[in-house]
């Protein structure tokens, strides 16, 4: 191996430490005890070695968004596939991001911030397109079948988006494991408006 090869392979060793000590830090501690100076000492190396891998926290959240999204669109894909038919696709995605979400607290939380996110950050993972193609191919395809010729596909991505997105966030408030039962009842409603609002 050469020099150059060999810091090369060095800079992503400690690029993929300081992602590992940020994780665990968030893991023991939750988001709010996340810093730059935590992870330096928990890594040993001293500040600005972190800042040459990350120009500031905003930039470590941000991978942890983008490696989020990319393991939520990778289970989305695999409920997807197991059905041809675009109402089976649509209800399998919502389970699956429902499941996603609540087996994955900490990298949830840290994709979605305070609410959805924003065109900025759309564009800065792309992800996130992988994962709006996946919702959107069925949605466009329920049109397409439906009478409902009219209907703005991207709007109904965001409301499906976002009604999924809001029922799993008020859940995650209530920590509250009894209501299990009532939660399946509460997406099946959803899913089935959702679906005869587009085949209307």
């Amino acid at each position: 191996m050469g020099i150059a090869e060999r810091k090369i392979r060095q800079k992503e060793e400690v690029r993929a430490s300081i992602l590992q000590a940020a994780w665990k830090i968030v893991q023991e501690e939750g988001w709010q005890a996340l810093s730059i100076r935590r992870i330096a000492d928990a890594i040993e190396y001293s500040v600005p070695v972190i800042y040459d891998h990350f120009e500031n926290k905003e930039a470590i959240l941000l991978e942890f968004t983008k490696q989020g999204f990319g393991l939520l669109s990778d289970e989305m894909a695999k409920a997807k596939k197991r059905y041809s038919d675009p109402e089976k696709q649509i209800e399998a995605m919502a389970f699956s991001y429902w499941e996603f979400a609540f087996d994955n607290k900490a990298i949830y939380q840290v994709m979605y911030g305070l609410g959805l996110p924003s065109c900025d950050t759309v564009n800065k993972v792309p992800e996130l397109a992988t994962f709006t193609d996946l919702v959107l191919e069925p949605i466009k395809g329920l049109i397409t079948a439906s009478n409902n010729h009219e209907a703005d596909d991207m709007l109904k991505l965001h409301t499906f988006w976002s009604m999924l997105h809001g029922l799993i966030s008020i859940n995650m408030m209530n920590h509250n494991q009894a209501k299990q039962e009532l939660n399946q009842l509460v997406i099946q409603d959803f899913i089935k408006a959702f679906i005869s609002g587009i085949k209307v």
